[in-house]
């Protein structure tokens, strides 16, 4: 009969043991000195090796020839532990024998010398089943058994204990197996089995196992019961994934706010088999390698792939803000709670992604400052809702480029400009944002920086928008939901605002507003900029103001009106 890879490789010894060395080593060392206890509690997620590891040490103190605390698997012994022939090791299923009588009965046992080995070792799995008057009856025996008797306990519900029998037990927490350390024991067997596994199929399994080895043997004998030849595509053909390039494909749809490719895309997922819930926890897991992508200096260090998509990853991660990218968490995060309620998988991850498509359908914070933004840029347009692209780097200014535009005398006289970054009109009573390439003294209380030693030709993206929006985002939201999808350019002194919103410009005439920004500025960069607005060659003229820029304006600084 054929054995299943999990039962086949079951480890004998603690050096087979993957991902518990802290575990393995101290339970060694204690079997070579002599100082073995009398109660020990393996607690740990499912897969890490809780049993495993009880059935080695009920071998360990038995056998007659252990070396350095390992069991020989030579003498007598060791084989009839093994091959069930020796009954000194009793395995107890609490699920089962969770009862008081159950308790007693074992109890009584423990009153019986050992038959052959030195210990008589009683191993109980998923302990935390067991009922409050089973566990009481355990107590006084497990405090203080007969000098021949060991109790392991093994459960993934620790927190399910009461505290009199942890304080009984040496304790032990096994970890979740890192994916790096079981890609390597799924490649050992896959060589011991004549199988050949890619390394990228290895890293799926893994991250599919969620740091159960046993999980991740059960998926490579899935496939292996299909092909020799194991890569991620049939990895994931197996185990039910959409696939990376559909997760691609879907947060792309999201960024760009196309519903109905979204949906078809679902739907022939749907129809090829792949699993729903399954499908949410891949988003769950791409969206979080964005948000590693974008918040952490090294973010290669905690996402586990190969070096071709994380620079996949970094890129797509671009076309997303923070807020957004935790939007999108919490919306799947919620919807994966609410198919393990017993909802329509599939309709609830349709819903999720017409939400996130559709930001007026949410009435979360989030989705507020996202209609705000795409009503802004509706405005901006003409009317229609697009979504924002990443602006491409003009070209640099010639010389002649270098002169900041006067002001204008009226808004709607159209402005002569050329392929140079401009300066607009600022308020007299606000320095900070300079209207005539003269520059003015500014009132300052202290010394303020020096200012960047940077070419006044050189037009340079302002890498540190990031940062900067966050500070913002904690000084003034009303302006972090004006300057949402804009962008930055440093010229020299000067710090560029490129934004779709045309009320930009007034919001910076006020002194409140444009002291934000440079504060923000000085935060993350340590210098103090003047402030301007970018233009573009071939833009429109400056058009008379929109009425309905006072409602974007209130919508920004108010988030208590709810707009259709």
């Amino acid at each position: 009969m054929y054995q299943v890879l999990y039962r086949k490789y079951r480890p004998k010894v603690f050096a087979d043991v993957y991902g518990q060395d802290h575990i393995t080593s101290t339970l060694k060392n204690e079997i070579k000195n002599g100082r073995v206890s009398h109660a020990y509690l393996f607690t740990g997620s499912r897969g890490t090796g809780k049993t495993t590891c009880a059935k080695i040490l009920a071998k360990a103190v038995n056998c007659e020839n252990n070396i350095n605390g390992e069991p020989c698997n030579e003498c007598e012994v060791c084989k009839g532990l093994d091959n069930g022939s020796i009954y000194d090791v009793v395995e107890i299923d609490a699920a089962s024998n969770n009862g008081v009588d159950n308790i007693r009965e074992l109890r009584d046992e423990t009153n019986y010398a050992p038959s052959r080995g030195k210990y008589r070792v009683y191993i109980i799995d998923e302990v935390h089943m067991l009922s409050t008057g089973a566990f009481n009856a355990l107590l006084k025996t497990l405090e203080e058994p007969p000098s021949h008797v060991i109790f392991i306990l093994a459960t993934t519900e620790v927190h399910k204990l009461p505290a009199t029998i942890l304080s009984r037990c040496q304790r032990f927490d096994f970890k979740r197996i890192q994916p790096e350390t079981m890609a390597v024991r799924l490649k050992s067997v896959a060589l011991q089995e004549g199988l050949t596994l890619e390394e990228n199929a290895a890293v799926l399994i893994a991250r599919i196992a969620d740091g159960a080895l046993r999980d991740g043997l059960s998926i490579l004998d899935q496939c292996a019961g299909r092909s020799n030849n194991i890569d991620s595509a049939l990895v994931s053909e197996v185990a039910g994934l959409a696939g990376k390039e559909a997760m691609y494909k879907l947060s792309d749809y999201i960024a760009n706010k196309d519903c109905n490719r979204a949906m078809s895309l679902i739907s022939e997922l749907y129809q090829n088999s792949f699993d729903m819930e399954r499908l949410c926890v891949e988003m769950i897991n791409h969206f979080r390698n964005f948000l590693v992508a974008k918040t952490v200096r090294k973010s290669r260090e905690l996402i586990i792939c190969t070096d071709d998509e994380y620079n996949t990853i970094m890129e797509a991660s671009k076309a997303f803000s923070v807020e957004g990218i935790i939007y999108a968490l919490d919306l799947f995060q919620n919807t994966l709670v609410t198919i393990k309620g017993g909802a329509s998988a599939r309709i609830e991850v349709e819903m999720a992604f017409v939400k996130l498509c559709e930001p007026k359908l949410e009435e979360s914070i989030g989705s507020i400052l996202e209609r705000v933004a795409s009503l802004e840029r509706a405005i901006t347009v003409g009317g229609s809702v697009i979504p924002s692209e990443k602006t491409q780097i003009p070209q640099q200014p010639t010389q002649s480029d270098n002169a900041v535009e006067e002001k204008p005398k009226s808004v709607e006289q159209p402005q002569k400009q050329d392929n140079s970054i401009v300066e607009e009109s600022a308020v007299k009573s606000d320095p900070i944002v300079e209207s005539t390439p003269k520059v003015e003294p500014q009132r300052q209380e202290t010394k303020a920086p020096p200012l960047p030693n940077t070419d006044e030709n050189e037009t340079t993206e302002f890498a540190q928008w990031g940062e900067f929006m966050d500070v913002l985002h904690k000084n003034n939201i009303p302006l972090f939901g004006v300057l949402s999808g804009a962008k930055g350019y440093v010229r020299g002194q000067f710090f560029l605002i490129d934004s779709p919103n045309p009320t930009i410009r007034d919001f910076i005439k006020i002194p409140m507003h444009s002291k934000s920004i440079k504060k923000a500025l000085f935060d993350v960069t340590g210098v103090q900029y003047k402030l301007g607005l970018f233009k573009r060659a071939g833009d429109a003229p400056a058009q008379r103001r929109d009425p309905l820029e006072n409602l974007i304006n209130q919508v920004s600084g108010s988030f208590n009106i709810e707009i259709k």
